[in-house]
């Protein structure tokens, strides 16, 4: 009986994902909206199903805030600028869509950040770095590709795109490569968002055919004068400059003997007579430094309060970067009289690709249960957009643009009111969105951030991915001549005493940058959080966890329970193959199943090498290996950070 009424349900029609969470059925014939003539006015005349709405300008309120209210039959629409309707007519929308009540309103809207930016790492030749979703939208730039990109943004708040890489090639800044800005700019402008570049700091040189970048030198400053006049007079609306400097080998300041505050200042001064802004980042480390994760708040905390105010200092969310769990970068609570901006990674460069799936609203909600969202001025975002049909890569992807626009928006909302969205946005079937259900679509997502730390690096273990394109585990990876801090032994630092990096006050202290109370608690290894115990101690194999069990054994169940979640989230999914269209489905399934053998990949191959240390047995109640070191340890995946690997292992 249960079979027949499952299998009765009927098959939603094939969708390939490229609507996003906008799948709203245009209207036969245009609904009633008068006022204010704008973008919001057309969405709302195409989708909008209900009575008549108003669309209000009063210049009086906050930038981007909106008000939605009933009055009688009628739904009116407030803000101060063309971008706030547009905001209020998508929330109108979304509660349409999500089956909400869209009468009795009265709803007033107010984003944290004025600045909601998403940065691309798209390069000149459409390639982008750590994009798993294809090339490029920008290289050639579809009207309508554009137009459906600007509204996914507006949909959720965003209102700002850095258009290329954080490595930038000089280049960017050319007279031809800005022409093609503008036609970008036009096409996002109706949608209110405005665009900004990453610059190579060199352009002076480079494009400018001067002998020096120096950023105090009368004839750079005049360089970079001409040409953000150059730019302002195709757009007038730019946004400003995303800086990568003295990092991985991009040029900086310190290159001529100056410091960040001199080469940011510099910039923002010639940016401010257009209301430009620089994105400063503060990502930097030196294979000298005795500890990666001390070098931002070592360069920057000595220039607190030097830079201008149109310059944000862009700070990665955790100290290393963008790892599965980090504790929060401490140059947030270092700094005191500098603007800060958090950068999260939308992309999973370190979480598997376009191939597993992973939910980082929690991981993002977790930032934010240490750094005070008032504390900062903006958020930004390194996409994972390309020009794959359903646009990230991976169906559930999409959930990670969206959340990252929603929390810009308002960092209050909960991961599971974010995921609840998404899913009614994305699936027509409410058996898919069983609320508080061990089985359901909500459950997997709100558990798979936890599920791949368990699987990949769990307890505070970090950076011990595959070399280059950092897909996989290569714990061992360290070719003669690398650089120590690109390799997994410098983080995990495994020998027959224990495993993890050595952070303490004897260590290399990093733990002294965070405040007092945090000080004290990450640097007893008694009181240190469990889940970052491997981050800041170097862990006895024998140390006992609050399990009762030794963090061997530890260790071992954790990676067990990562590849067990895995396996239950493909048993879901496979669950609901009544309720969703086969393409969908197959696609969704595939890419669980390498999640899955992904997961295995990972709990073997790092097991097995840390146990070449701890020389400690598998405890019996964990599944056990089913892979051989050796044979994992010579394979190597054949691809570039460019491009998503099409499986994991395969031996």
């Amino acid at each position: 009986m249960l079979l027949v009424a499952v299998w009765g349900v009927a098959t939603p029609s094939s969708e390939d994902g490229s609507r996003l969470w906008l799948r709203m059925e245009a209207n036969g014939t245009a609904a009633t909206v008068t006022g204010v003539k704008c973008t919001a006015m057309t969405e709302l005349q195409t989708y909008w199903q209900g009575g008549p709405v108003v669309l209000k300008c009063q210049r009086s309120m906050p930038t981007d805030a909106y008000t939605i209210k009933s009055m009688g039959e009628k739904t009116v629409i407030t803000a101060a600028s063309d971008a706030g309707l547009l905001y209020g007519a998508f929330h109108l929308l979304r509660l349409q869509q999500t089956g909400q009540a869209t009468t009795g309103l009265d709803i007033r809207e107010q984003p944290a950040y004025d600045l909601r930016i998403l940065n691309h790492w798209d390069n000149p030749n459409g390639t982008i770095e750590r994009g798993f979703a294809g090339r490029s939208i920008f290289l050639n730039p579809d009207p309508e590709r554009m137009k459906q990109y600007a509204r996914a943004n507006a949909s959720i708040g965003i209102n700002g795109t850095v258009l290329n890489n954080v490595n930038a090639k000089p280049e960017a800044l050319a007279t031809e490569n800005l022409e093609k800005v503008k036609v970008i700019a036009d096409q996002l402008r109706p949608y209110g968002i405005r665009v900004y570049l990453s610059i190579n700091f060199a352009s002076p040189i480079k494009v400018g055919g001067l002998k020096t970048a120096d950023p105090l030198d009368a004839g750079v400053i005049s360089w970079w004068k001409d040409k953000v006049n150059e730019i302002y007079k195709m757009i007038p609306d730019f946004g400003g400059f995303l800086v990568k400097a003295n990092s991985e080998g991009e040029p900086g300041p310190q290159d001529f003997g100056r410091t960040h505050a001199d080469g940011a200042n510099m910039l923002g001064k010639v940016l401010k007579p257009h209301k430009g802004i620089v994105m400063w980042r503060a990502f930097v480390y030196k294979p000298q430094s005795r500890d990666r994760a001390n070098q931002a708040c070592e360069e920057f905390v000595p220039l607190d309060g030097q830079f201008a105010d149109n310059v944000i200092i862009q700070i990665k969310n955790g100290p290393v970067d963008f790892q599965p769990r980090e504790p929060y970068n401490p140059l947030f609570t270092s700094l005191q009289k500098t603007p800060m901006m958090v950068e999260f990674q939308i992309t999973q460069e370190y979480l598997g690709a376009a191939n597993h799936l992973v939910y980082l609203a929690p991981m993002w909600k977790e930032f934010f249960g240490w750094v005070k969202p008032a504390s900062l001025k903006a958020m930004a975002g390194v996409a994972n957009i390309g020009d794959d049909t359903n646009w990230c890569g991976h169906r559930y992807a999409q959930s990670n643009w969206y959340a990252f626009g929603r929390l810009a928006w308002n960092p209050a909302l909960t991961s599971e009111q974010i995921a609840e969205e998404w899913l009614s946005q994305t699936f027509e079937n409410e058996e898919l969105r069983m609320k508080n259900e061990e089985f359901s679509l909500l459950s997997v997502m709100l558990r798979s951030r936890e599920a791949c730390v368990s699987y990949m690096m769990p307890l505070g273990i970090h950076h011990i991915f595959a070399g280059n394109h950092h897909y996989g585990p290569e714990p061992w990876y360290a070719p003669r001549g690398l650089r120590a801090d690109w390799t997994p032994p410098y983080y995990h630092r495994a020998d027959s005493i224990g495993l993890g990096f050595d952070r303490t006050l004897t260590g290399s202290a990093n733990v002294k940058q965070y405040p007092e109370e945090l000080c004290r608690l990450y640097n007893d290894i008694n009181t240190c959080p469990e889940n970052l115990l491997a981050w800041f101690h170097h862990v006895p194999w024998d140390h006992r966890m609050k399990s009762g069990r030794t963090f061997w054994d530890e260790l071992c169940h954790k990676y067990d329970e990562g590849v067990r979640e895995a396996r239950h989230f493909l048993a879901v999914w496979d669950a609901m193959q009544p309720y969703v269209d086969s393409q969908r489905f197959d696609e969704v399934q595939r890419k669980l199943r390498i999640q899955a053998r992904d997961a295995e990949w990972w709990r073997d191959a790092c097991l097995l090498y840390f146990q070449t240390f701890s020389q400690r047995p598998i405890p019996q109640d964990v599944e056990h290996p089913v892979h051989n070191l050796d044979e994992m340890m010579q394979f190597v995946i054949p691809i570039s950070m460019y491009e998503n690997p099409a499986c994991g292992y395969t031996k």
